[in-house]
């Protein structure tokens, strides 16, 4: 996509349309500037490679968790209620631009001028507080995705290296390294890489990535045909606390929050974007679905994340696993890129301009550095995603997008006969709440729990 992938400073939004006529008047889309916008099919492959990354394969594990009967129909639910409430993101977004006569925004973007230009005076004054917390929210969920990509390198690493087909923390035979030591031994190639400016060297593995996912589900039914054809032995329900855990995990593998704006500021179309977004969450509830309920029902209650680390040791598997490592070694950096240019643009105004090349040389490798010891002490994927899933993504896809949406519309065009417009927002809103604090909680206890268990 063209549109810049660093911060914007924050803006003085003013409502210049002040009534209907004068919003409609206003053509966004021809203030659009881009040297090359995407089609409908271009942007739907943008949202399916926004939100399939590390976390779909580790689908089958949360299915697990959960148990079939409670995942199956949570999995399409949350799609659902997902693809909704960002659709109605997009939608406030596009009234935003017509009303501040700013034809592209960021998410950030968004909350501030929803703040900026509501009728309420208290809103205004947190309006940049809003703004920072939408910054880093992104910048922990973007952080915290580096962690679980550098987990999935140095077990599959570890694997390959041991030629084994199970999977332990520690060294498989005597003199072998556990995963801590790869973990470590991959921080210096990871800063290496990261050490790229540039998003257009990196962006074409992102399609290798793609290729590679698509074989991993392929793999996944392919295997549950062949290991267990009459799907037996599959758990219908768990608990409460495991099903906080598959939706903090299957939430993480489908969101595309952090995306939704970015495409639709580069779309031909921006006005067919709802369909866009329907086709591209359908996606993806499909291939979550895919990878998740097959990989669990070929590997039950032996499945491992990533899901390639369940494959046989083959030849063919092999590489795949290698494949998979590489990829991911690559898409780390494409993670990185957003997150660490969102904080630099903060660090380098300590800096004088002469120096700032060579300083954000120096923070890059510091914060690949802390991203690194924050997986050797937390060295397990799902407690992670399942964490970022719950804490960062029940703001980004669930909370923000209503709240955002109800500033826009309390004004123009209202809340509706009844009020009903506010009562969806509060339902969606008090759904999204719901998630975050359960959820959090369950999926913070998994991590103090992992942290004792590796460390103490």
């Amino acid at each position: 996509m063209s549109q810049k992938a660093g911060p914007r400073p924050s803006r003085d939004f003013k409502n210049v349309a002040t009534t209907q006529e004068e919003e409609d008047a206003y053509d966004f889309l021809k203030h659009r500037t881009h040297v090359k916008l995407t089609s409908v099919f271009g942007s739907v492959a943008h949202i399916v490679k926004g939100a399939l990354g590390g976390g779909i394969l580790s689908g089958h594990v949360a299915y697990m968790k959960a148990g079939v009967g409670v995942a199956v129909p949570l999995n399409v639910i949350f799609g659902a209620y997902m693809a909704y409430c960002l659709h109605l993101l997009v939608w406030s977004s596009q009234v935003l631009y017509k009303r501040t006569r700013i034809p592209s925004m960021s998410y950030s973007d968004v909350g501030e001028a929803a703040m900026m230009c509501s009728r309420f005076p208290t809103l205004k004054k947190v309006a940049r507080f809003f703004r920072y917390t939408i910054d880093g929210i992104i910048c922990l969920d973007l952080f915290g995705s580096c962690c679980c990509y550098l987990i999935i390198i140095s077990k599959q690493l570890k694997q390959l290296v041991e030629d084994t087909h199970a999977s332990s923390f520690e060294g498989s035979f005597p003199g072998y390294p556990g995963l801590r030591v790869y973990m470590g031994c991959m921080i210096p190639l990871i800063v290496v890489i990261c050490m790229i400016r540039h998003l257009k060297y990196l962006a074409p593995f992102s399609i290798g990535a793609n290729i590679v996912i698509v074989f991993c589900i392929m793999l996944a039914v392919y295997y549950a045909f062949d290991y267990n054809p009459a799907f037996e032995n599959m758990t219908l329900a768990t608990t409460a606390y495991n099903t906080f855990e598959f939706i903090g995990m299957t939430v993480f593998s489908m969101s595309c929050a952090g995306v939704v704006i970015a495409i639709e500021n580069n779309m031909r179309e921006p006005y067919r974007f709802p369909q866009t977004l329907f086709i591209g969450m359908s996606l993806i509830v499909l291939c979550t679905f895919l990878v998740s309920f097959f990989g669990y029902a070929a590997f039950l209650e032996k499945c491992e994340s990533p899901i390639t680390i369940n494959f046989p040791m083959s030849l063919s598997d092999k590489f795949l696993k290698a494949a998979i490592a590489l990829m991911i070694y690559v898409t780390f950096a494409l993670n990185f890129f957003v997150p660490f240019n969102l904080c630099f643009y903060y660090l380098k105004q300590r800096h004088p301009v002469p120096k700032r090349p060579q300083w954000e040389l120096v923070y890059r490798a510091i914060f690949v550095c802390g991203i690194g010891t924050i997986a050797i002490v937390f060295p397990e994927i799902n407690a992670i995603m399942g964490f970022l899933g719950t804490f960062c993504l029940s703001n980004m896809a669930f909370i923000w997008p209503n709240v955002i949406n109800l500033l826009v519309i309390w004004d123009r065009p209202g809340l509706g006969h009844m009020n009903w417009r506010f009562w969806r927002a509060i339902v969606l809103i008090c759904i999204g709440i719901f998630i975050f604090i359960c959820g959090s909680l369950v999926n913070a206890m998994e991590l103090v729990s992992v942290f004792i268990e590796m460390n103490l």
